[in-house]
C-alpha cells in the first residue's frame, strides 16, 4: 500500500484496519478501528485533515479530499466521516462531514461544507451541493439531491449491516 507522509505527517491506523495495496493515503489521515480502504482509493489529507471513524468502509475508486484554510474560510473544510459508514464504489467526498450509519451510493458526490446527519441513505449518482444539510432518517436522491422519503425499518437496519458486512470481508483479506 502507498502510505505517504506530507510535511512529516503520516496517516495513522491500527492493525485492525484493512488498506488495499493499490490505495494511496497521504498526509493527516486517521482511520478508526476495523475500517477498510479498498482498491484504488485515493485519500489526500494535505491541506486539511481526514478523520474516518470505526467500522467505516471506503470502496473501490473513491476519492477523499479536503479544502484548505483561507482568509474567507479560516477552518477550511476537513473531511470527517463517522462510524459504520459505507462509501460505495467511485464516490467523491470533498471537505464534508458525514455522521454515523450512512450509506453513500455508488458514484455519489458530496461537496464542501455539506453535512450528512446520522442514519441517511444517499442514492447512487447523487450530488450533494456545497453546504447542504441532509437530515437524519431520510433517503436522498438526484442531481442535485433532494429528500425523497423517510427510511423504513429494513433500510435503517441495513445501514449498520452494510458496515458489518465490510468488517467481516476485511477480516478475510487480513487473514483473521
Amino acid at each position: 500500500m502507498a502510505i505517504r507522509s506530507y510535511r512529516s505527517i503520516t496517516p495513522t491506523f491500527d492493525s485492525s484496519v484493512y488498506i488495499d495495496e493499490s490505495a494511496v493515503l497521504v498526509g493527516d489521515i486517521s482511520l478508526g478501528e476495523q475500517s477498510s480502504i479498498w482498491p484504488l482509493v485515493a485519500a489526500r489529507g494535505d491541506v486539511n485533515v481526514i478523520r474516518i471513524g470505526k467500522r467505516t468502509n471506503v470502496q473501490d475508486g473513491s476519492v477523499l479530499h479536503v479544502t484548505r484554510k483561507s482568509k474567507q474560510n479560516p477552518m477550511g473544510f476537513p473531511l470527517i466521516v463517522g462510524d459504520d459508514v459505507t462509501v460505495g464504489h467511485k464516490c467523491m467526498l470533498h471537505g464534508c462531514q458525514l455522521g454515523n450509519r450512512i450509506l453513500v451510493g455508488m458514484g455519489a458526490i458530496i461537496m464542501d461544507g455539506a453535512v450528512v446527519q446520522d442514519d441517511v441513505f444517499i442514492g447512487a449518482g447523487s450530488l450533494i451541493a456545497p453546504n447542504k444539510v441532509l437530515e437524519s432518517g431520510y433517503l436522498y436522491v438526484g442531481n442535485p439531491a433532494v429528500k425523497k422519503r423517510l427510511l423504513n425499518d429494513a433500510e435503517m437496519a441495513f445501514l449498520k449491516q452494510s458496515a458489518i458486512n465490510y468488517v467481516e470481508l476485511s477480516r478475510e483479506y487480513l487473514g483473521q
